[in-house]
């Protein structure tokens, strides 16, 4: 007995290759995936990114190109524990997805992708997938992205075992300094000194928690909440608390460099390694497609009346540098 066809999605109209039948099924999926084995989640010409994988491994499934909208793009090296996407497909694709299977769709999806991404050894793993509810978009219907960084700070501490996610810092770390400097940033702000600009994007952002622990083992955890990050922002923000923390420099720091909206010398990166992408939330069923509306509307108003940037000279590792052609903070930044 076939597959009932589950109710379409509103904003899968795309129509699939070779076929007149609208892709109308959105699915949303969880994945997570060991960052240190890929160049971030893009994909991206003569390197490997998650994103590749997983489109090639659909495309295996269902016979044509299928587009996967990611929730946050990370960089290479950065981690996901819950990443988020969706994609779209035909109802007759997803009607097909278990064969002769006595598996629903989305579960027979799960095990036929994670089969693919077996030649991974594990470092890319689908959790679950599921049709998205109406309005679901795995970028713009996101409340928060959740992030999480582990240090080890002093040689008594570093553990080769946890070397691919932790930290290592030579210097002892003062965490209440940290913890401290980390709140003096939190808020609606032009994060400019701490993004790399994108053409034409925002770097308006609401950091709503930013805190450093040191745990029972003697590891530091930096804990970030945001609406969304910009592109390099995490890293930016908890290079700037290391440099605080070890004495480099003084306390107000990362409050003087966000009021300074410029990314000079002073901007440094910690390392890609530590960071984990812990989980993206998103509000009620009934609540996501307001919720995606709201967003693009305020990133078009950000767009509209804060950080804007142009695009520079092209790099030779063919990347754009960007810098900024309007510096005016946002009105209702605090």
């Amino acid at each position: 007995m076939s597959t009932p066809a589950p109710e379409t999605h509103p904003l899968g109209a795309t129509v699939a290759s070779g076929s007149s039948e609208p892709a109308t099924v959105r699915m949303r999926m969880r994945l997570g995936y060991d960052g240190s084995q890929f160049h971030g989640w893009a994909r991206q010409p003569n390197v490997l990114g998650v994103q590749q994988l997983i489109e090639e491994g659909l495309a295996t499934l269902v016979r044509r190109q299928v587009r996967v909208v990611v929730a946050g793009r990370t960089d290479a090296g950065v981690h996901a524990r819950n990443q988020m996407v969706h994609f779209d497909l035909t109802p007759t694709e997803y009607e097909a997805l278990p064969r002769r299977s006595p598996l629903s769709p989305a579960k027979a999806l799960v095990r036929r992708l994670n089969g693919i991404l077996a030649s991974q050894e594990g470092a890319v793993l689908i959790h679950d997938a599921a049709v998205a509810e109406p309005g679901f978009d795995a970028r713009f219907s996101a409340l928060q992205r959740r992030y999480s960084y582990r240090i080890a700070d002093g040689l008594h501490r570093w553990d080769p075992l946890t070397r691919q996610i932790t930290m290592w810092h030579r210097e002892e770390l003062d965490v209440q300094l940290m913890d401290a400097e980390a709140r003096s940033v939190l808020g609606r702000h032009d994060f400019l000194s701490y993004c790399k600009p994108r053409p034409d994007a925002t770097t308006i952002r609401t950091l709503q928690e930013f805190s450093f622990t040191r745990g029972g083992d003697g590891i530091i955890t930096a804990h970030l909440v945001a609406d969304a990050f910009c592109h390099n922002m995490v890293r930016a923000l908890i290079g700037a608390a290391l440099m605080v923390g070890d004495g480099r420099e003084t306390q107000g720091f990362l409050a003087d460099r966000l009021q300074a909206m410029v990314r000079d010398s002073k901007t440094k990166l910690a390392h890609p390694r530590a960071l984990v992408l812990e989980e993206v939330r998103y509000p009620q069923a009934g609540q996501l497609l307001a919720r995606a509306e709201q967003t693009r509307a305020r990133r078009r108003a950000d767009e509209a009346t804060g950080a804007f940037v142009e695009e520079g000279t092209a790099t030779a590792q063919g990347h754009e540098e960007h810098r900024p052609r309007a510096l005016r903070r946002n009105p209702g930044g605090s």
